[in-house]
C-alpha cells in the first residue's frame, strides 16, 4: 500500500469559533457571580486592547470603514443575517440574531445576563483614544440582535 502524505495549513480551513464563544460566555458568568459586573467590564476591556489593538490602529488610520470591513468579514464567516449602514461620520450595524447565542443556546446551555457587553465594552474599548464612539440602540437578550451604532465624536 502507497502512502500518501496530505499536507494542510491552519489557514487552509474555515474559521469559525463557535466555541470559544460557549467558553466566554461561562468565563463572563464566572467574574460576574464572583467579582461583580465591573469585573466582567475589565475583563472584556482587557482583551479588546490585546486581541484588536490592529483593528484599533485601523480605526484611527482609515475610520469607520476599518469597522465595517471588519464586520463584513466576521459576519459573512458566521452566515449572520446582517445590515450595515456606512457613511463617513456613522456606521450602524444590525444583527438580526448573533450566531454566537443561537449557538450556545443550540448546544443546551444558557447565556449570561452579561454577554451583551461582549459587543458593547468591546467595541466601547476599541474607540477609546479614537475620534469615535459606540452606542447600543437596542439588544435582544433572545437570540442577541442588536442595532450598534459608531459615530464621530461629537456630531
Amino acid at each position: 500500500m502507497s502512502k500518501q502524505i496530505i499536507t494542510r495549513k491552519a489557514s487552509d480551513n474555515v474559521y469559525f469559533h463557535k466555541d470559544f464563544h460557549i467558553a466566554l460566555n461561562y468565563g463572563i458568568d464566572y467574574l460576574h457571580k464572583k467579582f461583580g459586573k465591573e469585573s466582567v467590564k475589565e475583563y472584556l476591556s482587557q482583551f479588546a486592547d490585546a486581541y484588536y489593538s490592529p483593528l484599533k490602529k485601523e480605526l484611527k488610520e482609515k475610520g469607520l470603514i476599518a469597522i465595517k470591513e471588519h464586520y463584513e468579514e466576521i459576519y459573512k464567516i458566521e452566515n449572520a443575517i446582517f445590515n450595515i449602514n456606512f457613511s463617513h461620520d456613522e456606521l450602524i450595524i444590525s444583527l438580526t440574531a448573533s450566531p454566537a447565542v443561537m449557538h450556545i443556546k443550540s448546544t443546551g446551555h444558557h447565556v449570561s445576563k452579561l454577554f451583551s457587553e461582549t459587543i458593547l465594552t468591546v467595541n466601547k474599548t476599541l474607540c477609546i483614544n479614537t475620534s469615535y464612539d459606540v452606542e447600543m440602540k437596542d439588544y435582544n437578550e433572545e437570540n442577541g440582535g442588536y442595532n450598534l451604532r459608531f459615530f464621530k465624536r461629537g456630531k
